[in-house]
């Protein structure tokens, strides 16, 4: 599976001007890490969010996202946010700055 390139390019666009971002390929499109943690990644047809596990129930609330499974286990914490609320790069950015608040406060891959 393939990211979705104009997904891809709006991610892009909202987060390389902050220091410490890179690509990699993994669930089968491209995530973002920053400061070598997951932060957003791009699939097929979603965004992955990786947020507060806190928040993780209100922002299921929101149209067009949905739950990350692996099997049949809910990822806490990881949400899909479907491409068809992903209209403008001001959309992609609000779930951006809500992964990237989350990601402030984990602390670096070891």
């Amino acid at each position: 599976m393939a990211a979705n390139p104009l997904l891809l390019d709006m991610v892009r666009n909202v987060l390389f001007h902050l220091p410490d971002v890179f690509e990699k390929k993994m669930f089968g499109g491209v995530c973002f890490m920053v400061d070598d943690k997951l932060c957003v990644c791009v699939g097929k047809d979603y965004l992955l969010c990786r947020l507060d596990p806190d928040n993780y129930d209100t922002e299921l609330e929101m149209p067009g996202v949905s739950q990350m499974m692996s099997g049949s286990r809910v990822m806490k914490g990881y949400i899909h946010v479907d491409e068809g609320v992903l209209n403008t790069e001001n959309d992609v950015l609000i779930w951006a700055n809500k992964a990237l608040k989350y990601n402030a406060v984990l602390n670096s891959k070891l």
